[in-house]
């Protein structure tokens, strides 16, 4: 048995932990989940499973694996596996409206948002928010499916036209279009349900500020290292702890009009930013190594 399975499905954003792996000689093997599963055969396929399934993986593929994979990695901790960010977190990690119950279950400050399936009940839903006002799919990545609206005619022609947002599972959220001061968002990782570093990002446009490697080439986007308000720090911590999150970002931005930290996305394909040594200073890929070497020997 190997001591440590990678389940992953970008092409691309992996490398740099494949290459912080195999320069400790660690026992691993990294698969797509792609291909059939016997749900009768209990026999784990490694010590330790590392969930790697981008949310994103719809916009690469219309046969995507994100509801496959939470089935497998479920099945996979009932054979015996350590699942690291299994398929609960994954469960979340794929509805937006999960999060935020999550977020405002802790106290914390989110935009002002109506969860809909119905086309019908989105205007209803935008005269209770105001606008100007975003609409999301509850499933995206990388500014995929959010749409701005700044009247409700606006609305109305989008809705009779049946050219709303979609979302892969048919939820769809009516938010509050937030003013993030400076245009700037702040994502904050965790490792272990514990801080590990904070980043401001700008740019990219009103609402793609993904900082993995393979999206900023070109993007606009930038990146800077912060120390996050210890309040910050902790809520992040809080968000790690109740979701029973191994390693992931939360992101939250400073509402311009009243200066209140609104959380508003949390992150479980946390890839760490484009440049480490360059943004940070060091590589956060060397402590995510220790983690899984970590539960490696626990689960030995």
């Amino acid at each position: 048995m190997h001591d440590l399975l990678i389940l992953y499905e970008h092409p691309e954003w992996f490398r740099p932990l494949f290459a912080a792996l195999d320069a400790r000689g660690v026992d691993y093997r990294a698969v797509r989940p792609d291909g059939g599963w016997d749900p009768a055969d209990l026999s784990a396929p490694a010590r330790v499973v590392f969930n790697r399934v981008a949310m994103s993986s719809f916009l690469r593929s219309a046969e995507h694996p994100i509801f496959h994979a939470t089935a497998l990695l479920d099945h996979w901790r009932r054979a015996g596996a350590r699942v690291v960010n299994g398929a609960e977190v994954l469960s979340v990690d794929a509805s937006k409206a999960r999060q935020l119950s999550l977020l405002a279950g802790l106290g914390l400050a989110i935009p002002a948002t109506r969860v809909v399936h119905r086309a019908a009940d989105v205007e209803a839903a935008a005269v209770a928010i105001g606008f100007p006002l975003v609409v999301k799919a509850n499933i995206g990545g990388s500014g995929a499916g959010i749409v701005r609206f700044d009247t409700l005619p606006e609305l109305r022609a989008v809705v009779a036209a049946g050219e709303l947002p979609h979302s892969i599972d048919g939820v769809l959220l009516v938010q509050d279009y937030v003013p993030a001061r400076d245009g700037v968002i702040t994502r904050i990782e965790t490792l272990d349900r514990r801080f590990l570093y904070a980043i401001e990002v700008a740019g990219g446009g009103a609402f793609d500020l993904c900082p993995a490697d393979a999206c900023v080439e070109g993007s606009g986007i930038s990146m800077t290292a912060v120390d996050p308000a210890p309040a910050l720090r902790g809520a992040a911590e809080a968000v790690a702890r109740a979701l029973d999150l191994d390693v992931g970002g939360v992101e939250v931005m400073i509402d311009d009009r009243d200066d209140t930290a609104r959380f508003y996305d949390i992150n479980a394909l946390s890839n760490f930013v484009a440049r480490p040594i360059e943004v940070l200073g060091w590589d956060p890929h060397e402590r995510l190594v220790d983690y899984l070497l970590s539960q490696i020997e626990e689960a030995r």
